[in-house]
Order: structure tokens, then sequence, then C-alpha cells
């Protein structure tokens, strides 16, 4: 379910998927939605690109920790690819 800044007070949000696109971002709210998963959601802004690097903006998708090893299985098995703060995971 999402939930709101206030939700996560006092606690540390783990980044688990920056999405490029809208289309992506409202994908994986529904797949986390499902899955009964606390997530929260911010547009922010990120560095993409090989030749042109370029600030670009994003949705990033945040959890608590102890959903982790379950947000994991439900972004692998939607085929998602979980955010490992690598360069790799923005390209």
């Amino acid at each position: 379910m999402k939930r709101d800044a206030s939700f996560f007070e006092g606690k540390e949000p783990v980044l688990v998927y920056i999405a490029k696109k809208l289309k992506d971002a409202l994908r994986l709210e529904a797949v986390l939605s499902e899955a009964g998963v606390d997530y929260g959601v911010e547009a922010d802004e990120y560095r993409g690109g090989v030749i042109f690097r370029s600030v670009r903006a994003g949705a990033f998708f945040y959890v608590l920790r102890e959903s982790l090893d379950l947000v994991q299985h439900v972004m692998h098995q939607n085929g998602y690819k979980f955010y490992t703060g690598q360069a790799d995971d923005l390209s």
C-alpha cells in the first residue's frame, strides 16, 4: 500500500527502484499494492545517459528494511531489477 512520508518518520527507508517512465511507475505501484507491500514513492532527479549525461526526473520507490526480501521477490517475479546503487541500475 502506498504510504506518505509520515509513515517513514523515525525509520530508514531503503531505495529499491527508480522508475524512469510514468507507465513503469504506475505498474510497479500496482504490483507492490497487490502484494500488500507498504512503500513510498517520490519524484526526484537522477543522472542518466552514457555519452550525453543529463539530469532526469524519475519516481523513486522506498520500502522499510524488514520488507526487502518480499520486495525483491515480488519485483523479480514481475520483471523489475532491484536498485543496488550501481550505475548499471540507471542505464
